[in-house]
């Protein structure tokens, strides 16, 4: 059999860079039944190994001049910390709220990071310890949906906790039904409990479509962006791939445009996943200090 019969189609090869380890074939979608287990296994293994990380600069930490790794860490806390006080207000709940930034930080980058791996690597390997040429393996896990909107449903929970907290059960429910649009002051007149019943029902309602545009955007936009940056290093693979199986002598500018567009693409990408990682952590510190704020 030929290269070139038994090479996959460019279609081929980005679905199957796009296909999940998992523990049973998805039949629809939407199914809770499915795990993706290789977005389970490096999202837990990447957060082991930041909380390590981190462990490591503040048990070498010293109080003379710092090494690399200390100023570098000791910048990335100051500057979440900054943020955390300028948003959340209150000393006691930043307690809590300012390692939660930090951990959402590193632990988003280093999730982000794993794009910046040679594309072919971890499933290659994983297929020749597997044993199985055909087995899939995704390892950037912000490239899957589940895990970006598993990340944005818990800083919903945080929020919903931090708005019973700090206003209590029955504050938080007073302001559902009085904010944005304020209420109707009730008294003898029936229209008075008309309009306040009218208004109420459009005050949960816009609350609840603002909690879920929030967490749906905040996840949503995690995942376009890398989802996106995923499928422009499989473009790049392609250029190589057509040139290894190509023997004409113009094939060349194709590797040539391989190695280019790829070391461009992935220093621009660095940018890319820095910023995601901000802009998750300061999504996440701004809805947490709203929840803080009384309507």
């Amino acid at each position: 059999m030929s290269v070139e019969t038994e090479a996959p189609s460019a279609s081929e090869y980005i679905v199957h860079h796009l296909t999940h380890w998992q523990n049973k074939p998805q039949t629809e979608i939407v199914d809770f039944s499915v795990f993706n287990l290789d977005s389970i296994f490096f999202t837990t293994l990447l957060g082991v190994l930041g909380c390590f990380l981190l462990w490591m600069g503040a048990r070498k930490a010293t109080s003379g001049v710092p090494g690399r790794f200390q100023a570098a860490v000791e910048i990335m806390l100051e500057m979440v910390d900054n943020q955390a006080k300028s948003i959340v207000h209150n000393a006691t709940s930043r307690k809590l709220v300012g390692p939660l930034a930090l951990t959402v930080f590193v632990w988003i980058f280093m999730l982000n990071a794993m794009d910046l791996l040679p594309l072919d690597f971890l499933p290659l390997l994983w297929q020749n310890v597997s044993g199985d040429h055909h087995a899939f393996l995704r390892v950037v896990p912000t490239a899957d949906l589940s895990v970006t909107m598993g990340l944005s449903v818990s800083v919903l929970f945080i929020c919903l906790y931090y708005n019973i907290k700090i206003k209590g059960l029955g504050g938080w429910g007073h302001e559902l039904i009085s904010a944005p649009f304020g209420s109707v002051k009730l008294s003898k007149n029936p229209l008075t409990w008309i309009g306040f019943i009218l208004l109420s029902t459009v005050n949960v309602a816009e609350q609840l479509i603002s909690f879920v545009a929030k967490t749906v955007s905040h996840g949503m936009r995690l995942f376009g962006n890398m989802y996106a940056g995923e499928l422009v290093f499989m473009l790049i693979a392609l250029l190589g791939g057509s040139w290894a199986l190509s023997f004409e002598p113009g094939s060349l500018a194709l590797l040539g445009l391989h190695i280019v567009a790829g070391w461009f693409w992935a220093v621009f990408h660095i940018i890319i996943i820095l910023l995601q990682a901000f802009v998750f952590m300061m999504l996440t510190l701004v809805y947490i200090g709203q929840a803080h704020d009384a309507h």
